[in-house]
């Protein structure tokens, strides 16, 4: 059967031909993006279901939805996403140290030994007065922060989301809690706090040295000289920087250049067609020495993105060990819901707290941070 355009209205009255009831027609109201019903005034019935500023959108909030005998309700509920990774790929966390403290203090040891060779003797000399071997320590203390959330409630909330028998909006907001506490861990592992700088980041800590003349654009759309260039340059960059001690075994780059990097290495097509990244993999494979030496991409490294989240406004790259005695984030206190509790037996709350500091680094010549500002095309 079709859907329905006119209604016929019953006045009341015979019709007198037949003595039927005498229908009027009129035209029936569009039943789809009724608003919720809330703000109704009176009008041509009890209540207009139509709020004052005209129907809802088709994802405006709210239990009530209009149908018709046509209509289908899907159990099936599409959740909203958002960017997510896993952090522990990119910086080691360590869980469960320091619950409760105020900072978390790191000893760093250092060797004062001085010249080898300064160690050497011979047979029957003075031996009275040998060189010492000597060792040093300081610190690095990083701030903790509480992180807490509530949800809450009613029975009433309980009771129509059981009556639409599609939505638990109980699960729902532990739910969104849960995530809300996800992205905001991997985005201050990334970038650190907006608003407070004991809060520090991976890209906004104390890295050792940041480099703006080595990487001048994007690597995806570099010539195969200027390519070459920079690949040849970067480790040399790094291990200068180290006081030639130690090379790198990660390599975080902008999300952008990224999934450019699948192109061809120009000078490559008609003999080993080889995209840019396996070929920079490849590199930085050979010269580490490592076999599982890691190319990251990360949206929080794009321009883009860092300047609307913390106005830094940069292609950010940072070559860098992932070593927890080098560069670490702590979580204390990984989040604990407590028992939900109630007042009033009508609305009900559960708190979500946890603790955590910002990343630290403790060897800081351990990382250079390579930047340039051109905008992505």
């Amino acid at each position: 059967m079709a859907l329905r355009t006119i209604n016929y209205r019953d006045t009341g009255r015979l019709n007198d031909k037949d003595g039927t009831p005498e229908l009027v027609p009129e035209p029936m109201r569009d039943t789809r993006g009724l608003s919720i019903f809330r703000g109704g005034r009176m009008e041509n019935g009890p209540w207009d279901r139509f709020n004052a500023l005209g129907d809802s959108a088709e994802n405006g909030a709210g239990y009530f939805r209009a149908v018709d005998t046509l209509t289908f309700i899907k159990k099936q509920v599409s959740e909203q996403k958002f960017y997510e990774f896993d952090v522990n790929a990119v910086v080691d966390i360590a869980v469960g140290d320091g619950a409760f403290s105020d900072d978390i203090l790191t000893y760093r040891s250092f060797s004062n030994s001085g010249d080898f060779e300064a160690g050497l003797i011979r047979t029957g000399s003075n031996q009275t007065r040998l060189a010492r071997s000597e060792t040093s320590v300081d610190s690095v203390s990083l701030d903790t922060f509480i992180w807490a959330k509530a949800v809450d409630y009613s029975i009433i909330d309980i009771e129509k989301a059981l009556f639409a028998n599609n939505w638990d909006i109980i699960l729902a907001k532990h739910q969104a809690r849960a995530k809300d506490w996800q992205l905001g861990l991997q985005l201050i592992a990334i970038l650190g706090s907006k608003s407070n700088t004991s809060l520090p980041g991976l890209l906004t800590g104390n890295v050792g040295t940041t480099d703006t003349g080595t990487i001048t654009g994007f690597l995806r759309t570099m010539d195969a000289s200027t390519f070459n260039t920079v690949v040849a340059t970067l480790m040399g960059v790094y291990f200068g920087d180290t006081n030639s001690t130690v090379l790198p075994d990660t390599f975080l780059i902008p999300m952008q250049d990224f999934l450019g990097l699948a192109s061809l290495v120009p000078g490559t097509v008609g003999t080993y067609p080889m995209p840019k990244i396996e070929y920079l993999l490849n590199a930085f494979k050979l010269v580490t020495g490592n076999p599982n030496f890691k190319i990251i991409g990360n949206a929080y490294c794009d321009k883009a993105v860092n300047n609307s989240l913390r106005a830094i406004n940069l292609n950010e790259y940072l070559l860098y060990r992932k070593d927890p005695t080098s560069v670490r984030m702590d979580i204390p206190v990984w989040p604990i819901t407590t028992q939900p509790g109630t007042v009033n037996n009508f609305t009900f709350e559960d708190v979500a707290y946890g603790q955590l500091t910002g990343v630290g680094y403790y060897r800081p010549l351990e990382a250079v941070k390579f930047t340039h500002a051109v905008a992505a095309s």
